[in-house]
């Protein structure tokens, strides 16, 4: 199954595209060539730039402690455990005084490495890293792979608390949905969403096999998802045909 994610808010889109740098750059850094490294970089220089809006830090500061203070209802409820509950809220405690703890914007100590600045001044223009423009940089792909590694894993230690708050959070919003089977019919989906709820995350998952690829649209009033397909031209090409698919709403 194929899953699709879609955020109702501009929060829950930031963190999804956080999640997606941090995934990125994860599997990039524990690579061995210079060219993922160089691309395990320029990933951290996209995360620098989603995160550095100032107020996000305070954000998720404030949905850290949301989270707490939600679960910490379910206090005395016998079909909740006291043990899971007490294991997620030391999670979310440790996961805000880590974040907490940084100062100033998410790679903040990054900016005093003047070569590095240097590399992402440059990381936009096309070619504009040749070792021609950046020598310094040029010579680090050159050193021993160990050696680049530990040092993107240095570079990285200052990103991690947010990594880590924006994983966990991510995470609950996901489980506090329930999917259901549903059908779009000629190759569309209509739903009006309850009123008086609010929810944060749309997933939804296809079968490969179908080889059907939903473009989705939602607000707090409806959800719409239209279905569409490869041609053999490489076009998207709208589809008329019945497909069930599996679709939850994270409040």
């Amino acid at each position: 199954m194929i899953l699709y994610e879609y955020p109702f808010n501009e929060r829950i889109r930031t963190y999804l595209r956080l999640e997606h740098l941090f995934a990125r750059l994860g599997e990039l850094a524990a690579r061995s060539s210079a060219t993922d490294h160089h691309y395990a970089i320029t990933t951290i220089f996209e995360v620098m730039e989603v995160a550095g809006r100032a107020e996000l830090k305070t954000d998720v500061l404030k949905d850290l402690e949301k989270q707490k203070h939600l679960l910490n209802s379910y206090r005395g409820n016998p079909a909740i455990s006291e043990a899971a509950l007490d294991q997620v809220i030391g999670q979310l405690d440790a996961r805000f005084a880590a974040l907490n703890e940084l100062h100033g914007k998410t790679g903040l100590p990054l900016t005093e490495i003047e070569w590095l600045m240097g590399v992402r001044s440059r990381a936009s223009i096309p070619g504009g890293t040749c070792e021609f423009d950046l020598p310094a940089y040029h010579a680090w792909q050159h050193f021993d792979a160990d050696r680049r590694r530990a040092d993107l894993h240095g570079w990285m230690a200052s990103l991690l608390p947010l990594a880590e708050a924006t994983d966990i959070l991510l995470k609950l919003v996901r489980d506090a949905g329930s999917p259901q089977k549903v059908m779009g019919s000629g190759g569309h989906f209509q739903q009006s969403l309850p009123q008086g709820r609010s929810f944060q995350l749309l997933r939804l998952r296809i079968d490969p096999q179908l080889g059907l690829i939903p473009e989705i649209s939602a607000n707090r009033l409806m959800v719409s998802v239209r279905f569409v397909r490869f041609t053999e031209a490489q076009r998207l090409q709208s589809v008329s045909e019945d497909a069930q698919f599996e679709l939850t709403y994270c409040a």
